[in-house]
């Protein structure tokens, strides 16, 4: 069969569309990355981004880019080391365990709401990251489950972005106190 150039034009048009819809669902379905990083002596700890909001059904990807520690992703929750819950009431939580250099994980986030984690060893330095999940008002069932203070330092407490930042800026690089 020969082609002339509007038809060759038309499919081939066609073609390349299909390709970049199914090339942007794919990048859209990659894990969104979270840093665990340190400074070269190890005086500092961080997330980068510290905060950051994102779809319900979100995969989360923690990296351990930090040379000289081992680093820990660990949602809030009395199931793990008898926490206070600062992730919402149906979410699963989860917890990493020890992340050496280079070493990554990954937790998928489908229930609305607010996610606190910490760094289980840095927690005291204040390694802490806030996951916003879906919108309020947007999302049946959002949660905000970060209204007290529990146990945690207070450190780690001023190093949490406020949740209307996290939403309107999208992903927040530094915390309240951090010093990156």
């Amino acid at each position: 069969m020969i082609m002339d150039r509007r038809t060759l034009l038309t499919r081939g048009t066609a073609l390349l569309g299909a390709v970049c819809l199914r090339s942007r669902q794919a990048i859209s379905a990659l894990p969104l990355m979270i840093e665990m990083k340190g400074s070269p002596r190890g005086e500092a700890v961080w997330f980068v981004p510290v905060g950051l909001a994102v779809s319900p059904g979100t995969t989360i990807r923690f990296v351990n880019r930090d040379p000289g520690n081992s680093h820990t992703a660990t949602a809030y929750h009395p199931d793990i080391l008898d926490r206070p819950r600062r992730i919402p009431a149906r979410a699963t939580p989860w917890d990493s365990d020890l992340l050496l250099p280079g070493e990554t994980f990954e937790v998928t986030l489908s229930v609305p709401g607010v996610y606190d984690l910490y760094c289980q060893p840095h927690e005291h330095a204040g390694m802490v990251a806030r996951i916003v999940v879906g919108r309020p008002g947007q999302e049946l069932g959002w949660q905000d489950p970060t209204a007290g203070p529990g146990d945690l330092p207070e450190v780690a407490l001023a190093a949490f972005p406020p949740v209307h930042a996290i939403l309107e800026q999208g992903s927040v690089m530094q915390g309240r106190g951090e010093a990156t």
